[in-house]
């Protein structure tokens, strides 16, 4: 029997590898027990992770000065969307000015897939990703934000103002 064919029939045991899987678990564990101040771990509710700026969390929708959202319903969010998790309602604005506005805004955020291409594809701003995380619910119909848990939700405290108010005052020299 040659060296090669006895390494094929070492491999094709099972439990030589089991054992060397539970021994690498189980020296880690012994490590990670003697050593407590090299472990990467938090205490979750007194210590909380510090994400960067471009951390991409849940989503919010901008409003403007006057409190009314920024969001023209030009659908491109929910176009671009590839987990089709948004869905808009528009109606037309009593205001000559404005061509529409939305009447129903609404993410599904267990279909979504936090990738970002919502927020790139609204030409005004309309739509952020946030940096709050957290999405505490107990039955699927908590996971489907509307308006109301978008813009004007209290940890937003009175709502986002979109970057191209901040450009507008730049230019305009306030």
């Amino acid at each position: 029997m040659s060296l090669v064919h006895r390494q094929r029939a070492k491999d094709k045991w099972y439990l030589p590898g089991i054992f060397s899987g539970m021994g690498l678990t189980f020296r880690k564990m012994v490590k990670n027990l003697f050593n407590r101040e090299q472990m990467p771990t938090l205490n979750y509710p007194e210590q909380k992770f510090d994400y960067s700026p471009r951390f991409k969390g849940n989503h919010v929708l901008t409003v403007k000065k006057d409190g009314s959202l920024r969001c023209t319903a030009c659908m491109l969010c929910a176009t671009n969307c590839p987990a089709e998790c948004i869905r808009i309602t528009a109606a037309e604005h009593e205001d000559p000015t404005v061509e529409k506005y939305p009447i129903a805004y609404e993410i599904d955020i267990l279909r979504c897939v936090f990738c970002g291409f919502c927020e790139e594809a609204c030409p005004v701003d309309a739509i952020r990703m946030g940096p709050e995380w957290q999405t505490p619910g107990v039955n699927g119909s908590e996971f489907v934000y509307d308006i109301r848990h978008l813009a004007f939700r209290p940890q937003l405290k009175g709502g986002i103002v979109s970057v191209v108010d901040e450009q507008e005052r730049h230019k305009a020299g306030i």
